[in-house]
């Protein structure tokens, strides 16, 4: 999870960027604020579908397979 503050300033430089431009630094730190949001984004995707199970309309488990040995890895079974 991002810190507070850290979007908004993701927000801010973004906007500089398109507005006035970035010094080097404000670049650097733009893109070291972008990774940091991916990691995030990225860790909050991967436990959401570790905790997904897709039923068909029948009420039938057809959760893909791989996905079901990714979860059962994913909580140590």
């Amino acid at each position: 999870m991002l810190a507070p503050g850290q979007l908004e300033r993701i927000n801010f430089l973004a906007n500089k960027a398109k507005t006035e431009g970035l010094s080097q630094g404000e670049m650097n730190e733009q893109q070291d604020l972008r990774q940091e949001y991916l990691k995030a984004f990225r860790q909050s995707f991967k436990s959401q579908m570790m905790g997904m199970k897709v039923v068909d309309p029948d009420g039938n488990d057809v959760t893909p397979e791989k996905l079901k040995e990714d979860q059962k890895r994913y909580r140590g079974e």
